[in-house]
């Protein structure tokens, strides 16, 4: 029994260690990168604000297409591919607000955010796509 206690207590401080690396900063995330390209932090970093500026430009482009025309029906593929792209950019859309209002940005948003952020590019190229 002994035996077991020295292997769980050796087991958590690791753990314990492990945590407190990765949670100051100072470890990269598993596979040496971040996102789906693993980039450096930096490099990620831009890439995550180009994609957040695309998918407001395109929000901002079908707002003014949408408020021009009264018949909708012909925009239906478009509302419904920007639609996707608000629901896979919530994370990034999210990050961005609790950041611009000085709030801090948890773990789990900053890893939300690193896993789609690929995704909510594709979905506003898809927008881009459709505005063309």
């Amino acid at each position: 029994m002994a035996k077991w206690n020295k292997i769980l207590v050796n087991f958590h401080g690791g753990m314990l260690i492990f945590m407190a690396i990765t949670l100051s900063g100072c470890a990269t995330p598993f596979g040496g990168g971040y996102g789906a390209n693993r980039q450096s932090k930096e490099e990620f970093a831009r890439y995550v604000e180009d994609v957040f500026r695309l998918q407001n430009s395109m929000t901002s482009e079908v707002m003014m297409l949408t408020e021009s025309e009264n018949d909708l029906q012909n925009h239906v593929t478009l509302i419904k591919a920007e639609q996707h792209m608000h629901k896979i950019c919530a994370p990034l859309d999210e990050y961005a607000s609790r950041d611009s209002d000085g709030l801090s940005v948890g773990l789990l948003l900053s890893h939300n955010v690193e896993k789609s952020a690929v995704d909510c590019e594709r979905a506003a190229r898809q927008v881009e796509s459709l505005l063309k």
